[in-house]
């Protein structure tokens, strides 16, 4: 079924149906007025239907067929319609009351209720057959949104660990830290954090923007005691609240900056910043790197991919997402339109 509508069969089958009957509908035009005559018809008379088909499925339903402008639509599909039936008296008063010579069809508007039934029922069917493909589009995303939802959800269950037996493991650990190395404690503290946050706060569809600022700057305080002075970590994150966020959204980029990080003598930085504004959320993520080294990682990218097929699944058409890879350089930029 997917390649009927990839391959576009539905209009195919739609055209042949259709031009298949009209010609059928025609022949005695060959024997009364001959075969010129005959194909004129056919084609004119399609071709007028598939102006203004497509002209309605491509530019005036995606244009105006919206709450605020139903207006302009109905006035431009009136237009429409009025197109093909100026256009078919026009070709039928020529046809039947020139060339066939019946008097009473030289009338312009003789055919005009006829030739708009026949534009309104192939509009209606045409449409008809557009809403089932995009019924059918839409039923198989939610499909494979459900089945990788399943999948993250039992590769979540395979990965878990019982988190009790975790936590009493790391205050174990904390209280035999002894007490003057507060470094030591401050770190184990963040990283139970983390943990903590991982397993109890991440398991619905979204949480507080504050609390994944905050698992991002525990993540980052880790960080920071991993890297030496020649490192420069900058994380700003003024003002940013009062909205709420699918869980674990922003890591993997954090995760790219310090993973592909330059170790130049000097020199090496990563900058972090999020802001809200003009009712969206921006995120920065810019770190400096050795361009060769990140080319030839063989990993790279994998974590970001993940994390763009995600934004699209959780997020379509409400983000934005761009990555530099510029000389000693790499940036990722993301705009999550906020409801």
């Amino acid at each position: 079924m997917e390649r009927f509508w990839k391959y576009k069969l539905d209009h195919v089958i739609f055209w042949i149906a259709t031009i298949g009957f009209h010609m059928f509908t025609r022949l005695h035009f060959v024997n009364k007025v001959g075969f010129g005559h005959f194909l004129g018809e056919i084609v004119l008379r399609n071709a007028l239907l598939a102006f203004i088909i497509y002209l309605n499925l491509f530019v005036l339903i995606p244009k105006f067929a919206q709450p605020k402008r139903w207006f302009a639509y109905v006035a431009f599909l009136i237009l429409d319609f009025a197109v093909y039936v100026f256009a078919k008296n026009a070709h039928d008063v020529y046809l039947y009351g020139y060339v066939l010579g019946d008097p009473e069809k030289q009338f312009f508007f003789y055919n005009t209720f006829y030739n708009l039934s026949i534009a309104f029922f192939y509009m209606a069917f045409a449409v008809a057959l557009q809403l089932s493909r995009e019924w059918y589009e839409q039923r198989e995303h939610i499909r494979k949104i459900e089945i990788e939802k399943l999948n993250t959800e039992l590769d979540y269950l395979k990965a878990q660990i019982n988190p009790h037996f975790l936590f009493n493991s790391i205050n174990t650990i904390y209280f035999q830290i002894d007490k003057q190395n507060a470094k030591a404690r401050e770190t184990l503290s963040s990283f139970s954090e983390m943990l903590r946050y991982q397993l109890y706060e991440c398991n619905g569809h979204d949480v507080d923007i504050e609390k994944e600022i905050s698992y991002l700057k525990n993540y980052v305080d880790l960080q920071r005691h991993r890297k030496d002075d020649n490192y420069k970590i900058i994380f700003e994150h003024e003002d940013v609240k009062g909205f709420r966020i699918a869980p674990l959204l922003l890591i993997p980029f954090v995760e790219n900056a310090f993973k592909h990080v330059s170790h130049f003598p000097n020199g090496n930085e990563i900058n972090i910043r999020l802001q809200r504004e003009n009712g969206s959320f921006l995120m920065t993520v810019k770190n400096t790197c050795d361009t060769a080294s990140l080319k030839s990682s063989s990993g790279s990218g994998i974590g970001l991919k993940n994390a763009s097929r995600r934004l699209e699944l959780l997020y379509p058409s409400r983000h934005n997402l761009t990555i530099k890879n510029e000389d000693k350089a790499f940036e990722v930029s993301l705009e999550l339109k906020l409801n």
